[in-house]
């Protein structure tokens, strides 16, 4: 008993630091123009999915290019905006408007080179993927391997 009561008092200061809510943190979008994750992405009902990535992490470059694949597809079916948040530092952030004219995303880009969203949210590492829904996180995934995209598409289908 003692030892379980230890252990569920090691555990608290986990949940309480958790974000269960978007933080009012302010970002720069590929034209410069600031995006606010709170204010900016806060449609009632409407689903949110920010993809955290980097250039120099290619599992996050193969996330983003299987969920570009389908979200046509997927967007018939489930009203949701995928924005690609890229946690490149101010060495290689000019790596990533090249790269992103590059491909065929149909995604929101924002740059948080100071990585103040990644470290309000608690992020340690990419790919990392947190779904929104009336400014509430509902879902929190991290790693990419094939076929995960189908996988988020469900619980997105599922809110």
């Amino acid at each position: 008993m003692k030892n379980t009561f230890i252990f569920l008092i090691c555990l608290t200061p986990l949940f309480i630091s958790a974000q269960s809510q978007m933080p009012n943190v302010r970002l720069k979008n590929l034209d410069n123009d600031y995006k606010n994750v709170y204010e900016d992405y806060n449609e009632q009902d409407k689903v949110y999915v920010f993809s955290f990535w980097a250039t120099w992490c290619a599992p996050c470059l193969s996330e983003l290019e299987s969920i570009s694949e389908n979200i046509e597809d997927w967007k018939e079916e489930v009203d949701f905006d995928v924005i690609a948040v890229s946690v490149d530092d101010a060495r290689t952030v000019k790596r990533v408007k090249p790269l992103i004219n590059g491909k065929d995303w149909d995604y929101e880009v924002l740059l948080d080179t100071n990585q103040e969203l990644k470290r309000t949210l608690q992020i340690s590492n990419v790919p990392h993927v947190i779904v929104v829904k009336n400014q509430k996180v509902v879902l929190v995934h991290n790693g990419y391997v094939e076929g995960a995209e189908e996988e988020l598409f469900e619980e997105i289908k599922s809110l």
